[in-house]
Formats: structure tokens, C-alpha cells, sequence
């Protein structure tokens, strides 16, 4: 299929709900303002970053924490200012699913972090070094190589781009997909997960569907599952994680039982 070469995975569709409540766009922006410790929290656990939910709290206040390292810290600030700025979008209809947002989120993301911020790999100073993923016992996944330029990273992500635009009409499949697109890919040299579920949860919000946040007790079956999609290229079983992550997981599961009945 088309869709799934252009993206360098594939999943089976048949299983990805086609009924998702929505909502209005005050009410989806509202619950991502209410839960935006949780959400910056859930995200920092992911990367196995050390503050504990009080200290998210406590640091969003304003008020520093003694005894964490400053790079911690500067991460969940990141994480915290990332938010706040796709919210904002969303609010203001200004989120797009383009490489504009996806780079503007990035800088925003992985500031002081990445080995550079704010463009995809290539197109700054570092043209000769390729990041890679750590699959434990299993390896490393190798993304495209870091080209001056990034002419073939951004042929991807723009073959990407029109084919979920063009194939993809139900939000949360594209959402979803995105999300694994740009991990899989590694447009960036760091912050990849994190900016691409920044921008699935704007491509849900855009569109009335409330963000998702992957908890912090399934960090380890995140992270179990990412391994296995790295591995096979088979998105069938992070999309059904990510519908059992949404709020609405269980009115998702009900009202596509019945349909399918």
C-alpha cells in the first residue's frame, strides 16, 4: 500500500476505531490547561526523567527544586513550555501538520538537550553524525542517515505528510500515525517521541478529540512496545496502546463493539 510505504511501517486498519467522541474545541483545550502537570509529568517519566509528580507541580509554580540536576529540571520546564505553546496554537487555529510546527515544537522540546533544536537533522552545523535507538537486548534501530541538507528526510516527510493528509481522513488514526512516523523516522537527533506526540495531540485537538497522555504506570509497556514496533515496522499494536491511553478509551471500545456487531 502506498500509504504504508510512504510511512515505513504499517498496521492493520480494520482494527483502529473508526467512532471517537468529540468534543467542543473550548472543552478539549480546557481539559489539556486542567491536566497539564499530569501531562508534563507522564512525558518526563517516559524519559526516565527523576522528578516526582509534586516536584512537576511544585517547578510549574514557579518554585525551584533542590537537590535535581539542572538538566532534569530544564527538562520538564521544556516539556511544560512545549504544552503551552500547542495549546496555544490549537486555541487560535494556527496547528498545522506541517514541518513548520513540527520544527517550531522541537526547538521548544528539546532545547539545551538535543545535539541541536529546531530543524531536522542536516540542516545545521552537524551534517556527519547519525543518532540511533536503543532496543536492549535486541540493538539499535538505525534511522536514515544525517546528510548535509536533509534532502532525503524531508522527500520522507513530505511523502509522509501527503499520504496521511490523502489517505488518512479519521483523526485519531492519523494522529496516531503520525506520532509513530516521526519516531520511527528520527527526524531530529533527539526529542522524536516527545515532539511527535505533541503534534499527535494537536492533530486531535484541532479536530475535537482530547489529547493523549501515556500514563506513567505503562511507561514500561510503552517502551516494550516501541521496541517491538521499531522491530517489526508493525504499528497494529501501538495504535490499539494508544486508544487504551485516550480518556474516552472505554466509550472508543463500546461504540465500535456495537458497530461492528
Amino acid at each position: 500500500m502506498e500509504l504504508f510505504s510512504a510511512l515505513g511501517f504499517h498496521w492493520n486498519r480494520s482494527t483502529v476505531p473508526n467512532v471517537v467522541p468529540t468534543h467542543s474545541m473550548e472543552r478539549v483545550a480546557f481539559r489539556f490547561h486542567r491536566m497539564l502537570p499530569e501531562f508534563v509529568w507522564d512525558a518526563s517519566v517516559l524519559e526516565g526523567n527523576p522528578f516526582t509528580f509534586p516536584e512537576v507541580k511544585t517547578l510549574l509554580d514557579g518554585v525551584t527544586i533542590g537537590g535535581r540536576k539542572i538538566s532534569d529540571q530544564e527538562q520538564v520546564l521544556n516539556l511544560a513550555e512545549s504544552s503551552k505553546h500547542l495549546l496555544a496554537l490549537v486555541k487560535a487555529g494556527k496547528f498545522c501538520m506541517d514541518k513548520e510546527t513540527f520544527t517550531e515544537l522541537h526547538g521548544l522540546v528539546a532545547r539545551n538537550e538535543a545535539l541541536e533544536w529546531g530543524h531536522f537533522r542536516g540542516e545545521g552545523k552537524e551534517t556527519g553524525y547519525t543518532p540511533d535507538v536503543g532496543l536492549g537486548e535486541h540493538g539499535r534501530y538505525t534511522p536514515l542517515a544525517t546528510v548535509a541538507g536533509a534532502p532525503e528526510l524531508n522527500r520522507v516527510f513530505a511523502s509522509g505528510l501527503q499520504a496521511l493528509e490523502g489517505d488518512v481522513p479519521q483523526p485519531f488514526e492519523k494522529a496516531a500515525a503520525f506520532f509513530l512516523f516521526g519516531a520511527l523516522q528520527q527526524f531530529f537527533f533527539d526529542g522524536n517521541k516527545r515532539t511527535s506526540r505533541f503534534m499527535m495531540n494537536g492533530i486531535l485537538m484541532s479536530a475535537g478529540v482530547d489529547a493523549i497522555s501515556v500514563p506513567a504506570a505503562k511507561a514500561h509497556e510503552f517502551n516494550d512496545n516501541m521496541v517491538r514496533f521499531y522491530l517489526t515496522k508493525d504499528a497494529t499494536e501501538m495504535m490499539a496502546f494508544l486508544v487504551d491511553c485516550h480518556p474516552d478509551a472505554e466509550q472508543i471500545h463500546e461504540a465500535n463493539q456495537s458497530r461492528s456487531e
